[in-house]
């Protein structure tokens, strides 16, 4: 059963066309909140808009526009005043193994997955600082934990996001403001399909490697075990939290594997320890 949980509270979220934003939309709206929502097409937005009305909101944003971000912030907190959860949702994927990327297609990914976030949290943040309060969800994922060939620029932009998100998180703390990572396994949205880009040419010599990754994401879209629908809901239970976490790892299929890098860091360091600690001055 539903509860009105978020009733009086406002959410932004970017990238509510499809997949995650879509179904984290209807989860707040479920809850009772306002939300706010970012598109780049005008249909997008009027289709949002109609879901609620009066308190489903729809603004258009590029978060690659760095003149545009701003001024897209300040219109979606003049529709009810304040931003109490902020969703940075708004990525892609580009898949292929770190070679095969060329300049364009690397900064493309850094400038949606990374510097969008970015852009759209320094926007944010004032009106946060204002209210003393607000909670910052930025959807990483497991791939900013793990790298896997055919992955490397993915990881790239989502690993950074990750280091961004901890150092901020302990910059706001003090005023009130919670930052929490998100880091989802395989759920069914677009991710291996519409929502990704490709690397091109493919290059033999990395077949069995990234190769490997194409094949493998391309057989197992719309088959992953996580329901976005059941994801949203936690993202609701998240912001209800007084004491939320740092990081939220989402999905059986992960939770396995960040197991498995955490005792393979352990027992590196340990392994290394020696050379570790041999590089102190003499005393």
């Amino acid at each position: 059963m539903t509860t009105q949980s978020q009733q009086g509270r406002t959410w932004l979220i970017t990238g509510i066309s499809s997949g995650f934003g879509k179904a984290f939309a209807q989860a707040a709206l479920d809850a009772g909140a306002s939300v706010i929502g970012t598109a780049r097409k005008p249909e997008q937005i009027d289709a949002f808009k109609a879901l609620a009305p009066g308190r489903s909101h729809a603004i258009r944003l590029d978060v690659t526009d760095v003149n545009g971000v701003p001024d897209a912030i300040e219109q979606a907190i003049a529709i009810t005043g304040r931003i109490d959860v902020l969703v940075n949702n708004a990525g892609y994927a580009l898949i292929g193994a770190v070679e095969e990327a060329d300049e364009a297609q690397f900064h493309r990914q850094m400038e949606t997955n990374l510097f969008g976030a970015w852009r759209v949290t320094r926007a944010v943040l004032p009106q946060m600082r204002k209210q003393r309060s607000g909670h910052i969800l930025n959807i990483a994922s497991v791939a900013g934990r793990i790298g896997s060939p055919g992955l490397g620029c993915y990881a790239a932009s989502k690993f950074a996001l990750e280091g961004l998100s901890e150092a901020l998180s302990g910059e706001v703390a003090p005023l009130g403001i919670r930052v929490t990572i998100v880091e989802p396994g395989g759920f069914r949205t677009e991710f291996a399909g519409d929502s990704s880009a490709y690397s091109q040419p493919a290059i033999d010599d990395y077949a069995a490697t990234a190769g490997r990754m194409r094949e493998m994401l391309g057989k197992f879209h719309k088959q992953q075990p996580g329901d976005p629908a059941k994801a949203a809901q936690v993202l609701v239970q998240l912001v209800e939290l007084p004491e939320p976490p740092l990081r939220l790892v989402l999905g059986s299929d992960v939770l396995p594997r960040v197991h498995q890098k955490i005792d393979a860091l352990k027992a590196e360091l340990t392994r290394w320890e020696a050379l570790t600690l041999s590089t102190d001055f003499a005393r």
